[in-house]
């Protein structure tokens, strides 16, 4: 989603950008503006790694499983895949051209190098440097950039040795990689430690955002005495879902005034953990906890989101982006986060929200005690507009064309 976000903010700050899907296609709730065409198609990929022989099946009996259709039925069962069992194929595709995914990175090569010719190619994550040794013997020439946003959170969990691998051929893939482009300088820290790549190769962008003006009619919560505390976002552990919860158990009993509501996508993975526990809390304290589904479209997440006074995702994990967290602003919906990753960049930048000891309960119970009603901040009232000075389209688009074109005329005039 943030991809295609960033190719139609590219483009309103004039460059010419083409978003090319891989694995599957990408779904948004925005204008999508991705090629019609899937590359390293989900389905190949893997059979690729696990069958063997499969990659020597000549391509037109195989290719019809690359099709955008077939991918997006087929993913839906990918639900309950996880890192843990992906160290094979994630090595396998950071192998590039020496790995079993050969025939579909050539197909790749030849749309980019022979058919697009781009000045810049962008990778969204560094998983994907596999491409970069099959691009250089494709003739490529031109400058890379590599976006970090959440590569560690994949690779933490890959097994050993698969880990190690995995982490040895992303560095070896990007050594020559020009510019590595990250949403925090939290992250770009991180990741410059991570790979153990000079900090100097590393820059910080910001995130983007479409001004939601034309999306929701419920501007402002209704007032209300009650305060209503939101969950938005991936319905799993690591986003914080079950810390939540056991929160909403503790603090309930001693705020009659508070209500939680709870929404976001629900993969098949979690779904059984959560229903489970949610019916546990509401049993005890009926529609004071509401599940709310993941919305349908943009507009009905604008409705959700402005319902909230506070949006709160205690994630477990160091954030790389909290891309949720300018949403809610943008419905100028303050949050409650933890004082880790990115999120203390995201607060200061919005001048508005409250920071928790991470791995403090205690001090999450407190800052959920102490939430009052939307209406009763006046700091609120330019959250949005700050949001989108910062964070909106035309603004960061133009920001990180000029970080791209800076510092890949750099390298090329260094190495002139």
């Amino acid at each position: 989603m943030q991809d295609n976000t960033l190719v139609r903010s590219l483009r309103m700050a004039g460059a010419e950008a083409l978003l090319i899907p891989t694995y599957t296609p990408i779904r948004v709730d925005e204008q999508n503006v991705s090629d019609a065409r899937v590359f390293l198609g989900g389905i190949n990929v893997y059979l690729d790694s696990q069958v063997p022989g499969w990659r020597f099946i000549p391509r037109l009996l195989r290719s019809w499983l690359d099709r955008p259709a077939v991918v997006s039925l087929l993913s839906r069962f990918s639900s309950s895949t996880t890192a843990a069992d992906l160290g094979q194929l994630t090595v396998d595709m950071l192998r590039g051209p020496r790995g079993p995914q050969r025939a579909e990175l050539n197909e790749l090569c030849q749309f980019v190098v022979r058919d697009q010719q781009p000045e810049v190619l962008v990778l969204s994550n560094a998983l994907i440097s596999g491409v970069l040794p099959a691009l250089q013997e494709s003739g490529w020439s031109g400058r890379t950039v590599v976006l970090i946003q959440g590569d560690d959170i994949f690779l933490r969990d890959l097994p050993q040795p698969w880990q190690q691998q995995a982490l040895d051929l992303i560095a070896r893939n990007c050594r020559d990689v020009d510019l590595f482009c990250s949403h925090s300088e939290w992250y770009a820290d991180q990741m410059s430690g991570s790979l153990q790549l000079p900090r100097e190769r590393f820059c910080s962008i910001p995130l983007q955002v479409e001004d939601c003006a034309n999306d929701w009619l419920a501007v402002q919560k209704p007032a209300a005495d009650n305060v209503t505390i939101g969950y938005f976002a991936r319905i799993c552990p690591e986003k914080g879902v079950f810390r939540l919860l056991d929160a909403a158990s503790r603090v309930l009993p001693q705020s009659n005034s508070l209500r939680f509501q709870i929404a976001g996508y629900l993969p098949g993975l979690h779904k059984a953990a959560f229903e489970r526990r949610l019916a546990e809390l509401q049993r005890e304290f009926g529609d004071r906890l509401v599940w709310l589904g993941s919305p349908a479209d943009r507009a009905a997440k604008f409705g959700c989101l402005s319902q909230f006074d506070w949006l709160c995702v205690p994630t477990d994990y160091a954030e790389p982006k909290g891309l949720y967290v300018l949403e809610a602003a943008l419905a100028g919906v303050p949050a409650i986060v933890p004082a880790h990753g990115a999120f203390p960049e995201r607060i200061a930048a919005l001048g508005a929200g409250r920071l928790f000891t991470a791995d403090s309960d205690r001090e999450l119970d407190a800052a959920l005690l102490a939430a009052e009603p939307r209406s009763s901040l006046p700091q609120l009232a330019g959250l949005r507009s700050r949001c989108l000075e910062r964070f909106g389209m035309k603004a960061s688009g133009a920001e990180v064309l000029r970080t791209i074109s800076a510092r890949t005329d750099a390298t090329m005039a260094a190495e002139t």
